[in-house]
């Protein structure tokens, strides 16, 4: 396989948010392995609510799915919305459905990190079980190892290099298959 295309999503509106840090920080693991990527966070993803149909009107949608029907694996991150994942990232996935008629529908056969954050371990823990789901429904193959990082203690944002490296490191075992 030639160098594979990984593509991140996900993260906040806010410019420093730790979930979008978190996503380039995969990234430039991927990066450091020889991949080409492509990060979509905060205003790149800040679309209007899916409705199925044309969608030309709004060219930062059709970047971001060019960039999905490339991808040879994806990372999605995610803040703990009371309990699940923000708003924002699940609009964005939901245009997956865009991808229903592409040779590789959704997400099939692909390999899927997942990267949940909340200022507490409950919603950390309950966003990365539900970005398990949605990787399911989207036909995905999420990773073993899924981050879920309390950013209210900041140790855990700094331990999360290694489980980090963990999680790149099983896109690119399932991606050698």
């Amino acid at each position: 396989m030639s160098a594979p295309h990984i593509v991140a999503l996900g993260g906040t509106l806010r410019p420093d948010s730790s979930t979008g840090r978190l996503l380039s920080a995969a990234l430039d693991l991927a990066r450091a392995r020889g991949a080409s990527t492509s990060l979509f966070t905060g205003p790149d993803i800040a679309f209007p609510h899916y409705e199925p149909g044309p969608h030309e009107a709004v060219p930062a949608i059709g970047r971001y799915l060019d960039a999905l029907r490339t991808a040879d694996a994806v990372i999605v991150g995610s803040p703990g919305y009371h309990g699940t994942l923000s708003g924002m990232v699940k609009n964005a996935l939901d245009y997956v459905e865009e991808l229903r008629t592409h040779d590789r529908v959704y997400f099939d056969g692909m390999p899927v990190g997942l990267i949940a954050t909340g200022a507490g371990w409950q919603g950390a823990v309950s966003t990365l079980h539900a970005l398990r789901t949605v990787t399911h429904a989207l036909r995905g193959w999420p990773t073993p190892m899924g981050l879920a990082i309390n950013t209210a203690e900041p140790e855990a944002v700094a331990q999360s290099a290694a489980p980090m490296a963990i999680m790149v490191d099983q896109i690119f075992g399932f991606l050698a298959r």
